[in-house]
């Protein structure tokens, strides 16, 4: 019986790739940049297994790959691939919840103190050489203790947000489609409201919610208004959420104080705005990005693709109905 052929679109760990290759007949991407959209409609002709870092799995990507039984993504977020059409094909689609959440909490939470605390323009200053004396009057920030966290979307990752804040002895407000127990409630020190409120009362507004029709530009220049002027936002979800133009706009004219941003609404492409803004910080899409978690992520992704290659129910399927 031959193996089922498999092809991943970055190149990922040994530890990742030595299960596979004993069990699979794989194929990998070299290079660790964006894969050329007609290089991978060439590798899917054939494949019945498809590991995906950061790629776009289109419907035209699809009606190439008609072996194709099983996506896995090597990430939580999986609008990167046209979920739809592949339910209406029965093909599986799979993702890596739950072993990025602490790290990218982490990333979020970085991004709120250092745009809070002016790090980067600190830093800068320091490197520059700007640096001649003491100076009573300079770099002030603003605090974190006592102030409002506002988390919209209490997810895996609004929820270690939430547990991050009780140790600035923050208050949280949090707005979600779905009102948590009140256990959870009191385990997070948290309160629900109603998203005028969150939008009203946050000093520090964070957004975790997947990539939706309903979630795209979820934050507008009507939301913004909203936010008191020393308020901050912080993204680390998707950058389609956050209507950027807006965002550059509101920051421009001191509407809000600051914005710490891990997405983009185009990226890698980032408004030519954002980038002279000193109120702004900015990443690169690293809210995963640690050793230990990507290297989790990636056994995680191949586990899933696995588990569905040999029709066992993987740990992860985004599209579960397509077992009825």
């Amino acid at each position: 019986m031959s193996l089922p052929k498999v092809f991943i679109t970055r190149p990922l760990p040994r530890q990742v790739v030595e299960p596979l290759a004993t069990r699979c007949d794989w194929k990998m991407h070299p290079e660790d940049a964006p894969i050329d959209p007609q290089r991978l409609l060439e590798a899917c002709r054939e494949i019945e297994g498809l590991m995906v870092a950061g790629a776009r799995v289109s419907q035209e990507v699809l009606e190439q790959a008609p072996r194709l039984r099983v996506i896995s993504n090597v990430g939580v977020g999986y609008d990167n691939i046209d979920v739809a059409a592949c339910t209406r094909r029965r093909i599986l689609v799979t993702n890596t919840p739950d072993v990025l959440t602490e790290a990218t909490a982490d990333l979020a939470f970085a991004l709120l103190i250092s745009v809070a605390r002016r790090i980067v323009e600190s830093d800068r200053y320091v490197r520059e050489g700007r640096w001649h004396y003491w100076q009573w009057a300079y770099l002030w920030g603003t605090d974190l203790f006592g102030k409002t966290l506002g988390v919209y979307g209490l997810g895996r990752i609004g929820k270690a947000m939430a547990r991050r804040a009780r140790g600035f002895s923050m208050r949280v407000l949090y707005h979600d489609s779905v009102r948590a127990t009140p256990a959870l409630e009191q385990e997070l020190g948290a309160q629900f409201v109603d998203r005028e409120t969150l939008l009203r009362e946050a000093d520090f507004l964070t957004l975790h919610v997947p990539l939706t029709p309903e979630t795209h530009h979820l934050i507008t220049a009507r939301e913004l208004a909203l936010l008191k002027p020393t308020a901050f936002l912080i993204n680390a979800a998707r950058g389609k959420v956050v209507d950027e133009a807006a965002l550059v706009e509101a920051l421009e004219s001191r509407r809000i104080a600051g914005a710490g941003l891990d997405v983009f609404e185009q990226e890698p492409q980032v408004h030519p705005a954002l980038l002279a803004l000193p109120n702004a910080v900015l990443t690169p899409h690293v809210g995963s990005a640690t050793s230990e978690t990507r290297l989790a992520m990636a056994m995680l992704a191949a586990e899933n693709l696995l588990a569905a290659l040999e029709g066992r129910r993987p740990p992860n399927p985004v599209n579960p109905e397509v077992f009825a």
